[in-house]
């Protein structure tokens, strides 16, 4: 093991440092010669919400086995350790693939406790193709636009039209990026990562990641075991279903999660008025989704882009009030200007998505095989659809670009490891995007790790995103290293309590003066002296400080998602 002064990074080091990357072989005698690294330059580029933010940028070698070769980019930014004692680099990254980490670095150490945050030179990066790294991917702008094709294909001639569109994409990453297409992946991303560390001259690293960063980080620590200080893994994809398998999963996930959404605007019909029956609710929803088939809302909401629109909300609950209120609005008043504006805020797609959605085809449909037959993904479509219709058919055409992918598949490495401190594994048991299966799984692959549960949360990443239980476990576990045990042989280390469901926005003052209006005898007899009693005894410190709390958690959470890209 090496000793804490081994951890430490001198300022010198970062600003005139010179360390090596992996060695080329010197001509004719097959030996390897170190090839010198450029020291990082790092610069201010501090912002109103973290003036301290500074920035860097690292070439590394396009292909890790041709270091001598063409290099590319990463961009990395900064908050530097302001204790004496530094803990050395915390790396920390979003997932995706295709997420952009720079916005990290500021939330996350503002979000630690100070005397954590104070102790770790905080690094968030784009990975190789990603935002401000270069060469960034785009292959094919506007692919995305609304309106699409129905999701759900409407006979041979709807599937033909969806598939040419799947090949399209695939054609046009082949076609624009033929060079580059053969290093996005996952490995080769964990060798950055490497070369990272390297450049701030650390011997070891610490790591946080979230949902894809999880299994970036098992990579990276099967490849670097020794380099592994401490890992935090949050929302945590499966390993054995690498990729296939796991969007499957998804599918079913996605869907109950979306039952689940239904169920919480049923509970607060008084908000909402679309029924006390989450069956029924749901059934209005997918007759609002067929209405948009004919005409869609503000001439850009389609069924796809409906899709688009809601499945955020199986991301992170706290976006289901504005999302129930487009929904009620578009059934009750026939009014398709908020699920517009719900479309544009969650599920629109920019530049800055069709770069993600670039890298995500690029590193999942390399990382692994997909099934080459489009016979293949029809059958598992439609059988999963029968069950999970909410969202598997516009997974399958997020997806389908990988059945015809321009570049050959590499086999998943195994990611078991009895080479690791103790690595802490944090999991929601009903998040949809990483099913709770996927954190058991990675917590029986990596030996002596702990998993630390939110039994009865809903939400994909749930570390730093208002739950203070979890967080406890986090802070303790980055100041000292130390994780829970479990008692009596059971798999599960820790539980933590899940955060409350939101509830309804407020309504707008001419809708409650509305409904005032409208008010009958029932709504006169409930304004008695009980009622009123009730309302002075909810209107005092205890509820302000109740509000304050929802409020603070709202913030976190929703300041996470978004640096998740859960708002695309």
């Amino acid at each position: 093991m090496t000793t804490r002064a081994g951890m430490l990074i001198a300022a010198g080091a970062l600003v005139a440092g010179t360390v090596t990357v992996l060695p080329a072989s010197a001509a004719g005698t097959g030996e390897p010669v170190p090839r010198p690294l450029p020291p990082l330059a790092w610069a201010d580029c501090g912002t109103k919400a973290y003036p301290r933010l500074q920035c860097a940028t690292l070439g590394v070698p396009l292909d890790h086995d041709d270091p001598a070769g063409r290099s590319i980019t990463l961009a990395l930014t900064r908050i530097p350790h302001t204790a004496k004692t530094s803990q050395g680099p915390l790396l920390v990254n979003p997932g995706g693939p295709g997420g952009s980490g720079r916005g990290m670095a500021g939330y996350v150490a503002a979000s630690l406790p100070p005397k954590v945050a104070a102790q770790y030179d905080v690094i968030g990066f784009d990975p190789r193709g990603v935002g401000k790294s270069e060469p960034a991917l785009d292959c094919r702008p506007g692919h995305f636009d609304p309106v699409r094709p129905d999701s759900v294909p409407r006979g041979a001639d709807g599937e033909r039209t969806a598939v040419e569109r799947a090949q399209a994409f695939a054609a046009a990453c082949g076609k624009k990026h033929a060079d580059v297409l053969p290093h996005i992946d996952t490995v080769s991303t964990a060798r950055d990562l490497d070369l990272i560390r390297k450049a701030l001259g650390a011997d070891r690293i610490n790591y946080l990641g979230y949902s894809y960063g999880t299994y970036l980080g098992a990579v990276y620590a099967r490849l670097y075991p020794e380099r592994v200080r401490r890992m935090a893994l949050d929302s945590v994809v499966n390993p054995h279903g690498v990729w296939y398998e796991d969007n499957i999963a998804q599918d079913y996930a996605f869907d109950t999660r979306h039952k689940d959404f239904m169920a919480w605007v049923a509970k607060h019909d008084s908000a909402y008025r679309l029924g006390t029956d989450p069956a029924a609710v749901e059934a209005a929803w997918y007759r609002m989704r067929e209405e948009l088939r004919d005409s869609p809302a503000g001439g850009k909401v389609g069924p796809g882009e409906l899709e688009d629109t809601f499945l955020p909300g199986g991301y992170y609950d706290g976006y289901w009030p504005k999302l129930a209120s487009a929904f009620s609005a578009y059934v009750n008043e026939g009014d398709p200007a908020p699920l517009t504006a719900a479309y544009e805020r969650f599920g629109e797609a920019d530049s800055a998505a069709d770069n993600g959605y670039s890298v995500y085809t690029a590193v999942q449909c390399r990382d692994a095989a997909w099934p080459r037959d489009w016979n293949v993904w029809r059958k598992d479509s439609w059988s999963v659809h029968a069950k999970a219709p909410f969202s598997t058919w516009n997974n399958a055409w997020y997806n389908a670009p990988c059945a015809f992918w321009p570049v050959e598949p590499l086999t998943p490495p195994d990611v078991s490891n009895d080479q690791l401190p103790p690595v802490l594994v944090l999991q929601a048991t009903d998040d949809a995007a990483t099913p709770y299966e996927g954190g058991l799984a990675l917590h029986r692959m990596l030996r002596g790790s702990s998993l630390v549960v939110e039994q009865g949360g809903g939400n994909h990443g749930v570390t730093l995103a208002g739950n203070d239980c979890l967080d406890a476990h986090l802070s303790a576990y980055l100041a000292t290293g130390t994780v829970p045990r479990a008692e009596g042989g059971s798999e599960v280390d820790a539980v933590c309590a899940a955060l409350p469901a939101p509830e309804p926005e407020p309504l707008p003052a001419a809708e409650e003066a509305g409904k005032k209006t409208g008010s009958g005898v029932e709504e006169k007899a409930g304004s008695g002296v009980e009622e009123k009693a009730g309302k002075k005894a909810g209107s005092g410190a205890g509820e302000k400080a109740r509000g304050k709390a929802a409020a603070r958690v709202q913030r976190a959470g929703t300041a996470l998602h978004g640096l998740l890209g859960h708002v695309r």
